[in-house]
């Protein structure tokens, strides 16, 4: 808790307007964003707030004027490991604003979550709430409610990737940047097609290799288990003459790994293999894991602008209309034997 110097008590706005020597109405209006304020004032007003480490009383502002300054983030109770890059994401951009966020998750029978956002914006605790995965009763509802919800489509109720996140073009980028390094017989490692992104990557590189004219020797499918992935590479036919494998996330590359050195061969020199989330494992283990990253920050970031727009917020940040993904090339890809 902030404190103010040498009393052991909470900074005020009052001990703020006086460290910066403005009024304690021109403190508030900086809290709430003012973008007609001076620069000079708000840095003063800035630096007297880092200094005292001073936050907003939160409880107090909502009984002055309605407002808590809290937003709350919606995500389906299988929250995967990824969502607290979103909510990283979401933080930042709302702490720009003056706002905090909470991540709340949506549990309970899926023909009942709209409920509990009805419920959540009924409680009076957030100004406004922004849901990661579809609730369509409350996007019909949601232009005559007084609380502000924004529904930006991203997980399903499992918290797996759908919409933009399902998006499997670099599949596309990878085999083509492999087939201009000289590979021309590639194979795919697949993860369970009950994922949409799953199922995508797979299709997106059947599409690829036949449009190409390349020779793909399989699918192996393995429900996202590094082992199937190894036994796959281990068991394939003397001959088969594959030098590139597409793996459809990390975990399943260093299965490839793992089978590739079981048969001796040696990565990238024998065969190139490419993955997909950029784990710091895969970036950091030798040879360094070519991977496609995907930026969820980005992802909060945008769903917080949303709804700060429908809260009115002059200037809530740029769109950031670039991809949610790249290609990070690395050292298991590497020249193929056309090369």
């Amino acid at each position: 808790m902030a404190t103010a110097p040498g009393t052991g008590k909470r900074a005020t706005i009052i001990e703020v307007a006086k460290l910066a020597g403005v009024s304690h109405q021109t403190v508030s209006r900086y809290l709430r964003s003012d973008t007609g304020m001076r620069p000079e004032t708000r840095e003063k007003i800035r630096d007297a707030i880092a200094e005292l480490g001073y936050r907003p009383n939160i409880a107090a502002r909502a009984m002055r004027d309605r407002r808590t300054g809290r937003l709350a983030l919606l995500l389906p109770t299988d929250a995967a490991i990824s969502a607290l890059e979103v909510l990283e994401g979401a933080t930042e951009a709302a702490s720009a604003h003056g706002y905090v966020v909470e991540a709340v998750t949506l549990g309970g029978q899926a023909e009942k979550r709209h409920l509990r956002v009805l419920e959540l914006a009924d409680c009076g605790l957030f100004e406004g709430l922004v849901s990661l995965t579809p609730v369509p009763e409350v996007e019909q509802l949601a232009p005559t409610m007084s609380t502000p919800v924004a529904v930006e489509t991203r997980y399903d109720e499992s918290m797996r990737g759908i919409g933009e996140l399902a998006n499997a073009s670099r599949i596309t980028d990878l085999i083509e940047g492999l087939a201009d390094r000289g590979h021309t017989t590639f194979l795919h490692v697949a993860g369970n097609y009950t994922n949409t992104s799953a199922r995508y990557r797979r299709d997106v590189y059947l599409e690829t290799i036949e449009r190409l004219g390349l020779v793909s020797r399989g699918v192996i499918e393995t429900d996202w288990d590094p082992q199937r992935a190894r036994h796959g590479i281990a068991n394939l036919p003397e001959g088969a003459g594959v030098t590139a494998v597409i793996a459809a996330n990390d975990q399943l590359a260093a299965g490839v790994l793992a089978g590739a050195a079981d048969r001796g061969w040696s990565v990238p020199d024998d065969l190139s293999v490419t993955g997909w989330d950029n784990s710091v494992v895969g970036a950091t283990m030798p040879p360094g894991l070519t991977s496609v990253s995907v930026d969820y920050r980005l992802i909060g970031r945008r769903a917080i602008r949303r709804l700060l727009l429908l809260l009115d917020v002059e200037d809530p940040g740029g769109a950031e209309d670039g991809s949610l993904t790249e290609v990070i090339w690395r050292g298991s890809t590497g020249p193929g034997p056309a090369a």
